[in-house]
């Protein structure tokens, strides 16, 4: 039990110095000796580990992604209101990728362009993290909080997507600096485009136009009423 678990801490000590190394230098640049410098081992422990350097990549999202699901699930066991989960979910990624900038970059500017990802069991991992959120969705339109046309996927690609684009600018450019300022303003642009309409009225002005006098092209509205459907 005490190798096992001392084996445990060995990959994830690899694993964290391989997520830094990769962000700061590039994967294409960086070798399994800078990793091994990093994590304070030799070359042949991370190869008792891993088999390449494309695998230690791979592996570096599959933990980050269970764990984080597994906290984001016991986070919104406590919340009321499909609503108020997504705002919660939508602070969860924001700082998740604010407070660890070496995941981000490696998640962002690495992984999302290595098409081999796809395949591996830590990206079903991070699918699995996602689907998080989809449920959520799914939670608010059968509840009658959402509307019943809204589209669960498409609702789902709206929100990660602008987090992506708002957390790649963030590494690139340095800004946005706080990326919980954005909480808010997501989540209100999101829920106000599928919230159920709770007062069910509508308003409908009817005018009729009139030439005045004048020029023949000009009008002005002679009646006007407001009527209550």
């Amino acid at each position: 039990m005490a190798t096992q678990k001392k084996s445990e801490i060995r990959k994830e000590q690899i694993l964290n110095a391989a997520e830094r190394t990769f962000a700061r230098k590039g994967f294409q640049e960086a070798t399994i000796s800078d990793v091994a410098r990093e994590a304070r081992v030799s070359d042949a422990t991370i190869y008792e580990y891993f088999s390449s350097k494309e695998e230690l990549l791979f592996s570096i999202p599959g933990e980050t992604a269970r764990r984080a699901k597994k906290n984001l699930e016991n986070i919104l066991n406590h919340v009321r209101g499909a609503t108020n989960k997504i705002r919660s979910i939508i602070y969860s990624y924001f700082m998740f990728y604010q407070d660890h900038p070496d995941y981000a970059a490696v998640a962002m500017l690495v992984l999302k362009q290595n098409r081999k990802f796809l395949e591996t069991k830590a990206y079903e991992d991070v699918k699995e993290l996602s689907r998080v959120l989809l449920h959520v969705i799914e939670e608010g339109i059968a509840s009658g909080e959402f509307r019943s046309d809204s589209n669960p996927y498409l609702i789902r690609s709206t929100i990660l997507g602008t987090i992506e684009h708002l957390v790649i600018r963030s590494i690139l450019l340095g800004k946005p600096k706080n990326l919980a300022e954005f909480v808010d303003p997501l989540t209100d642009l999101v829920i106000d485009g599928i919230k159920k309409d709770s007062k069910g009225q509508k308003w409908k002005v009817n005018v009729t136009l009139t030439p005045s006098e004048g020029t023949p092209n000009d009008t002005a509205p002679s009646k006007g009423k407001k009527m209550k459907r």
